[in-house]
């Protein structure tokens, strides 16, 4: 390793993917250190997040492979990025994944003016992607070859600015091998187990946890032709397609068949409901988006066939670009897709290649004539 090599400075977060990515590069011989980022202040009882000892686990590794530690803390800025967007949109009855957001506000901005100012020229990420360097000097973002891992979806928000100075070393790996690469290089992390779901929700209960910033307020659970069979603990506690936690079952006169979340009514504070996991309420084959971000800068044209996500692990769906522009965009689907989210976001693929995507605004779902009046979470945009 050269003295005047360039720095890199690795999101090193207590679990063994990023404890594997700092062990490649040096491994490599590139010049490396590493920094642990607190997003979320562990005020609370429930002590659903592990900052303390992922902030531990992080260190000892660092200490195991010689490179120089830093902490910082952006529960600031994760906060008014990142969480307050997170309680407007399940305040107006949409489904929001802060873990884009997260990933372009934090760790690719945050963190990065961190790291440039300790000397860093490029930041390092155990994020389950690769970055392709073109010819014209552009940088494309791949999915990563292992498809059950490939988090391409959760970066595509990233600008080409920020995908310039990115760096995923795991890109190539599936996920077996980066367990595997971990127990031989007897990193302390190597057995430990994956993260899942939002570092500030983590494996506390969901409804006491948004209890906290955000009242519930119950209401009744309706059938799509308007008959009242429950009631639920609030609209922000359930989103389109969702089968558990409606408690609702064993009732006369309907068949003993599971119940789905078929719409939201904001205004009159009804969530309706349907016994068919394929049901017309819950199928769409049109979407619009806003908030749009394409990685090379240019959208795609109208016309376009490409392939789509509506949410994180689905297979790529056959999709048509019918209208962009600065602001929107509208596409059509091969085939109905079920449960497109407001809130979430469409990611679209020309193969491997990822080119950016938007926050779904609207599909174009059914309304039954008891739901003409409703603010369907499924049929309006913010």
């Amino acid at each position: 390793m050269k003295e005047s090599s360039p720095l890199i400075m690795v999101a090193l977060s207590g679990g063994v993917d990023s404890a594997t990515t700092a062990w490649l590069l040096k491994q490599r011989g590139e010049r490396i250190a590493a920094m642990f980022m607190k997003n979320w202040e562990e005020d609370d009882p429930d002590g659903g997040c592990t900052a303390e000892a992922d902030a531990a686990d992080a260190r000892q590794v660092a200490e195991l492979l010689g490179i120089e530690f830093h902490g910082r803390n952006f529960a600031v800025e994760y906060w008014e990025d990142v969480f307050e967007h997170f309680l407007a949109e399940l305040t107006a009855g949409r489904t929001p994944n802060p873990d884009i957001l997260c990933n372009r506000e934090i760790k690719f901005k945050a963190f990065v003016d961190h790291a440039r100012d300790l000397g860093a020229r490029y930041v390092a990420t155990g994020h389950y992607a690769r970055r392709r360097d073109n010819a014209d000097g552009s940088v494309s973002l791949l999915k990563g070859v292992d498809p059950g891992k490939d988090q391409s979806y959760f970066l595509h928000a990233l600008t080409q600015d920020q995908l310039q100075l990115a760096l995923f070393p795991l890109g190539e790996l599936e996920k077996s091998e980066v367990r595997r690469i971990a127990a031989q290089a007897a990193l302390p992390v190597a057995r430990k187990k994956d993260s899942t779901g939002i570092c500030f929700i983590g494996e506390r209960n969901f409804d006491h946890f948004i209890a906290r910033y955000l009242k519930a307020d119950p209401g009744e659970i309706c059938t799509d032709d308007g008959q009242v069979i429950g009631h639920h603990r609030g609209l922000i506690h359930y989103t389109l397609g969702q089968r558990k936690g409606l408690n609702i079952g064993g009732l006369k006169d309907f068949p003993e068949a599971p119940w789905f979340v078929a719409c939201k009514d904001l205004a009159a504070n009804r969530l309706f409901v349907v016994q068919d996991g394929e049901h017309p309420l819950l199928m769409s084959t049109r979407l619009e988006a806003g908030d749009l971000t394409w990685i090379s800068g240019q959208a795609p044209t109208v016309g376009t066939r490409l392939g789509a996500k509506v949410r994180y692990r689905q297979p790529d769906q056959a999709c048509r670009i019918e209208r962009v522009d600065s602001e929107r965009m509208e596409l059509t689907f091969e085939h109905p897709q079920r449960a497109v989210t407001p809130g979430q976001s469409v990611v679209l693929y020309d193969d491997e290649l990822c080119l950016g995507g938007g926050v779904i605004r609207s599909c174009d779902a059914p309304r039954p004539e008891a739901l003409r009046h409703c603010k369907l979470e499924a049929n309006n945009s913010p």
